[in-house]
């Protein structure tokens, strides 16, 4: 029996969120000599994916499912983990100040 991890990338069609779900896929031999996969997510077996799997962020249905590696390639689709920081620098207005006379 082998085992090898995949990870699928989908993308949502309501929200286009963009996320990863990873599977362990074991491949054997049944009886009768025909080749076999069992798709497991954390230890439990799951059907294999398909394009109706469920976004994380709206709970919506419709997913688009992209081949394997496809966000290796294309790392821009992915959203950051966390914002990145403000910028700490104080903004300067361009333009002077006007100065009346008393």
């Amino acid at each position: 029996m082998e085992e090898e991890i995949r990870s699928l990338p989908f993308e949502c069609q309501e929200c286009w969120y963009v996320w990863e779900e990873e599977y362990h896929v074991r491949h054997f031999d049944d009886r009768h000599g025909n080749e076999r996969e069992i798709w497991l997510r954390s230890g439990v077996p799951v059907p294999p994916p398909s394009s109706g799997a469920i976004c994380p962020k709206c709970g919506c249905q419709h997913a688009t499912m992209f081949p394997a590696g496809y966000l290796s390639r294309h790392p821009e689709l992915m959203s950051p983990a966390e914002p990145a920081p403000p910028d700490a620098t104080p903004l300067l207005s361009p333009v002077q100040r006007r100065v009346y006379p008393l």
